[in-house]
């Protein structure tokens, strides 16, 4: 789509480099806001600061689409409750921010894609969610209900809205599979809690061709689960590394107990069981590259 030219908050995180490296190769004009200079020079980067509301109002020249991937990291630090404003500011003001600037001046956005998580839904066990489930009410719940209001706050603009509800995105740049696979490389991988908790995965290609499907306006503007089609509980999960790291898995579960000591309300991120249903995004005719999780990690360890 030449001439289209597109803005991203958040450009530097898991989905946010590829995507921009796709979009240049594709022939997109791509700009960043972010806290300090970037250092791509096919990428002009514009500079704001969220928490004392400042933002280069130029950022929106010439821009159609906007892709909101802005938020400070769910599971980097303890939850207090200062972590916690930030976690839901980072998020909420910073896309407020920016409708702030198109509200005062002329231009030419059309479209908001916005990140949103399956956090959306929290812990439900077995169930299996699809977009119209309904949010659960503790802080990953409240934290994206938050979040999704402020991005909808664009249609009283006139602006074409999509989420995603991202699920677990699978990489080896960053995010939880590092983590989770390096115990696995010295042999000490182990399940945590009972094992049986759903993880809502996505390999980080497919997270972005959804995002590139969304721009060139192949999926309708509406809420979508980002998450593959074959959902995986933690036991399986790890099983799955070890088997691609040909590493064994001998070491015991490690008890719910000792992560709910550790990381207090945020071991809720790992112990969590969100089974996440893809068939919207399917039925509106995205196709998977990565279905299911052998085949993803084969790819990622290459």
């Amino acid at each position: 789509m030449p001439n289209h030219h597109v803005l991203i908050t958040g450009a530097t995180g898991l989905i946010g480099k590829p995507l921009t490296d796709a979009l240049l190769k594709k022939g997109y004009q791509v700009s960043h806001l972010s806290r300090s200079a970037g250092k791509n020079p096919q990428v002009k980067t514009y500079i704001w600061d969220v928490d004392k509301g400042q933002i280069d109002e130029h950022c929106i020249d010439g821009v159609q689409t906007i892709i909101h991937l802005a938020g400070a990291g769910i599971a980097e630090k303890r939850w207090t409750k200062k972590r916690k404003a930030l976690l839901i500011n980072t998020r909420t003001q910073s896309i407020r921010l920016i409708y702030q600037v198109l509200q005062k001046q002329p231009h030419q956005v059309k479209n908001v894609i916005s990140a949103s998580a399956t956090g959306y839904y929290s812990n439900r066990g077995d169930e299996l969610l699809t977009e119209d489930s309904k949010p659960l009410n503790d802080f990953l719940g409240t934290c994206c209900i938050e979040w999704e209001k402020a991005v909808d706050e664009g249609e009283a603009l006139g602006l074409s809205i999509t989420k995603f509800r991202t699920g677990v995105v699978l990489s080896t740049k960053g995010g939880a599979l590092p983590p989770i696979s390096l115990p696995v490389k010295f042999g000490l991988g182990a399940s945590i809690g009972n094992g049986r908790q759903f993880i809502p995965w996505i390999h980080w290609q497919d997270a972005v061709d959804m995002y590139l499907q969304a721009i060139e306006g192949h999926l309708p503007a509406d809420v979508y689960n980002m998450v593959a089609p074959n959902p995986v509980n933690n036991k399986q999960l790890t099983q799955a590394v070890a088997l691609q790291l040909r590493k064994p898995l001998w070491a015991p579960n490690v008890p719910a107990f000792l992560l709910k000591l550790a990381l207090g309300e945020m071991s809720l991120v790992v112990l969590g069981s969100t089974r996440v249903s893809a068939l919207k995004v399917q039925d509106a005719g995205y196709k998977f590259k990565f279905e299911n999780i052998t085949d993803a990690l084969s790819n990622i360890y290459g």
